[in-house]
């Protein structure tokens, strides 16, 4: 039965108390009953206590014993025994005592608390943060609102209970929940026992939250720059921009003041890169790294880009990046665009050149400047059929090649003669135009003017019959999709013309599927052909999972091509043949490959194969083979799999047989626990034809807290498909902000 009494009401009970029970004798209320306590003002809200015994005494007090329990708005608090004072809204509990609020727990043997302002005090409390899933344990915790507590002599970890691997030690903690950052006085991390790191003060998020400081400090070492350490500091300015500024100390080479600043508005985006590197004592002089990418919506269609790159010499990357991807780097470009789309065509003017770094044993070719690159491309629809044009103008510039304008006008036209979800049947005719006028270093005697006009016609057709298929006990549904593909172009000796940008097609399935056999506008390569292809696909009928793909195609001549670049591009009529097999075989065994086989010498000249076997997150077998007969042949190998209890192995193996070298090797070890990570990774790469970079990994992960140590996350990532991080949870990214 539940009692339900106003403020006067219970002023009454306790005035006739003396008369009905003496003078001493309380109102007991006695076997799990509950008191709704209604609030003094209609903004209020009510206080519900529960109690095995509730007493009602003089001056508003209630005294509740007995697996006692207040609520109000949100806010729960349970302990042995509870005094709650109706006037001053002031609990006082003892105990036992648990309070719950907002997802955090609080426990202690005395608190006192005024329900209303949510300010009080407890004592030897114990707290968990359910934000975060971390706890800890104070002396005395003060609370300011329901939001901001103030502690003092804590230890706080995200380990779970038992487990004390790692403590965050503060003589003063500030836990402010509104913005959800907490604040450390005389700080240290303690791992294992063993103290690692100390500061006078530091601030963490409570969350996912970008916060400025200092970042976990980064060690590790190349044999290119030595050993090294890196201490990031993250600048949170605004919700929209950031920077970090990392200091890295190389013992070989010096210090390198990496700078990168982002930014994000509702019309522009970017962010720039700034690295220097004052007097390289390995090199002798001072090397510098310059980035920028800008993209802007400037309204009514029109939209710009900016992409600018600059290092100070050609080795720049090969001496100073620690990944693989950042030695490969060639060409960097510098770019500016601007764009216009509309409802059925858009335009493009675009400068662009490129930095072109140089490897002295395998010299590369300086690619043509475009200052400026016009471009128009439209599609309208007119009854079932589409008219579409493409146009470009380009001024080419090179420092020693020949220069020259370039103007490209393609119009066609295309109008299925038969449209339907099984089949298909689409003509296509145009007429392509390309005129030229050149300039300097015309030491090849090309006129200085010509032109090229060449009709094109193509003919795509198709059909896709579906079954369904039980193998094996399973249900599938296959399909069947022929395809037929014919293109003519009639033949135009082009020898006379320049080529700026023109390059053989690799050949592919695309490839096979598309009017000319050349990239770029300055060949176009006569054709009078059919490409013949079948597709057949095994899907799940339940998911739509391409469970198998199965892919065969060659593309036959009616007339031997004509125009080639530097050597016949075709010396049959009948093309390699195409096979390629794909698809996610069982839940656990995926596979890719691709077979390019020469019919007429009897012979694979190109074969791409790769296997994964994934049966859980935390377990990958990667395994691939590239061979092109003119220079690939490698073994691809890399894993990640569980040795012995916490343990993880991680590894990469991609070995040249035709060069008989390693082109890249990982081999690391994981311990995860609960709430921490150990990661031990040494990594080495090719950077340059007779060059290489080994680099050492060392970090110890904290959950929540920090990472200390060398990160080889992006390397692991890069260079193991399907590598999982074993300790990521949605809260579990080191907070931004250790100072």
């Amino acid at each position: 039965m539940r009692f339900r009494l106003s403020p006067v009401a219970i002023s009454v009970l306790c005035a006739f108390a003396p008369a009905a029970y003496g003078a001493d004798e309380p109102l007991i209320l006695k076997l799990d009953r509950t008191f709704n306590v209604m609030p003094d003002t209609p903004d209020a809200t009510p206080a519900f206590i529960n109690a095995r015994h509730i007493e009602g005494k003089k001056e508003s007090q209630i005294v509740a014993t007995g697996d006692a329990e207040l609520r109000k708005h949100g806010q729960a608090i349970f302990a042995d025994r509870l005094v709650y004072m109706q006037n001053t809204k002031e609990v006082i509990a003892d105990g036992s005592v648990r309070v719950e609020q907002g997802g955090d727990v609080m426990s202690g043997p005395h608190l006192e608390l005024n329900m209303d302002t949510s300010i009080g005090d407890m004592t030897q409390p114990v707290f968990h943060l359910g934000a975060n899933d971390a706890r800890g344990n104070a002396d005395s915790m003060h609370m300011e609102g329901r939001k901001n507590y103030t502690l003092h002599n804590v230890a706080y970890t995200s380990c779970p209970a038992g487990n004390d691997d790692w403590l965050l030690k503060m003589s003063r903690l500030d836990i402010d929940r509104e913005t959800q950052v907490g604040a450390a006085h005389d700080a240290y991390v303690e791992f294992k026992g063993v103290p690692i790191l100390y500061t006078p003060w530091m601030d963490f998020a409570l969350n996912d939250n970008r916060k400025t400081g200092f970042l976990g400090p980064v060690f590790g070492g190349t044999t290119t720059g030595g050993s090294e350490v890196t201490l990031p500091f993250y600048w949170n300015i605004a919700p929209n921009r950031d920077a970090t500024i990392a200091p890295r100390v190389m013992t070989k080479r010096g210090l390198l003041l990496s700078n990168e600043f982002r930014y994000l508005e509702p019309n522009y985006a970017g962010e720039a890169h700034v690295d220097v590197l004052p007097g390289d004592r390995l090199a002798n002089r001072t090397r510098s790294y310059l980035a920028l990418k800008h993209a802007q919506n400037l309204g009514g269609g029109f939209s710009g880009s900016v992409n600018f790159n600059r290092v100070s010499d050609d080795a720049y990357f090969r001496d100073l990046s620690s990944s693989v991807t950042g030695t490969s780097q060639v060409n960097l470009l510098r770019e500016g665009v601007l764009n216009y789309g509309g409802s059925w065509w858009n335009a493009a003017a675009r400068v662009q050149s490129y930095q072109t770094l140089q490897d002295p044993a395998a010299p590369v070719g300086v690619p043509y400047r475009r200052l400026p690159q016009l471009s128009v491309d439209a599609q309208h629809g007119v009854d079932k059929g589409a008219l579409s044009f493409s146009g470009e103008f380009v001024d080419f510039r090179h420092p020693t090649a020949v220069n020259g304008q370039r103007l490209v006008l393609y119009p066609s036209v295309s109008y299925p003669l038969v449209s339907d979800p099984a089949y298909y049947l689409t003509p296509k005719i145009g007429l392509h135009n390309t005129t030229y006028r050149l300039g300097v270093n015309n030491t090849g005697n090309l006129p200085n003017t010509a032109s090229r006009t060449l009709p094109i016609f193509s003919l795509d057709s198709g059909m896709t019959l579906e079954r369904d298929w039980n193998f094996a006990g399973e249900s599938f549904v296959q399909t069947l999709e022929p395809r037929v593909y014919y293109v003519y172009i009639p033949y135009r000796n082009q020898d006379a013309l320049p080529n700026f940008d023109s390059a053989q097609a690799t050949f592919s399935f695309a490839q096979m599927f598309t009017e000319n056999r050349f990239f770029g506008s300055d060949r176009v390569g006569d054709a009078n052909q059919v490409t013949l292809a079948m597709t057949s696909r095994f899907l799940d009928p339940n998911s739509g999972i391409e469970r198998l793909r199965l892919a065969m195609g060659q593309r036959f001549s009616l007339a031997t091509p004509r125009v080639n670049l530097v050597a016949p591009t075709v010396t049959t009529n009948k093309s390699d043949i195409l096979l390629a097999a794909s698809g996610r075989l069982t839940r656990t065994l995926s596979l890719d490959s691709l077979l390019q086989y020469n019919p007429t010498q009897s012979r694979s000249e190109m074969f791409n194969a790769s296997a994964r076997y994934r049966p859980e997150s935390g377990k990958v077998l990667n395994l691939g083979y590239r061979f092109t007969r003119a220079s690939v042949r490698q073994i691809d190998l890399s894993e990640q799999w569980p040795l012995y209890g916490r343990w993880n192995s991680v590894a990469r193996w991609n070995y040249s047989l035709q060069e008989k070298r390693l082109l890249e090797g990982l081999l690391g070890l994981e311990y995860n626990q609960s709430c921490w990570t150990v990661r031990l990774v040494a990594q080495r790469f090719t950077t340059a034809t007779f060059q290489a970079s080994t680099g050492f990994f060392v970090q110890l992960e904290l959950n929540d807290l920090v990472r200390v140590g060398s990160d080889p996350l992006d390397a692991l990532r890069q260079s193991v498909p399907g590598y999982t991080k074993m300790n990521q949870t949605a809260t579990s990214e080191p907070v931004q902000g250790l100072r």
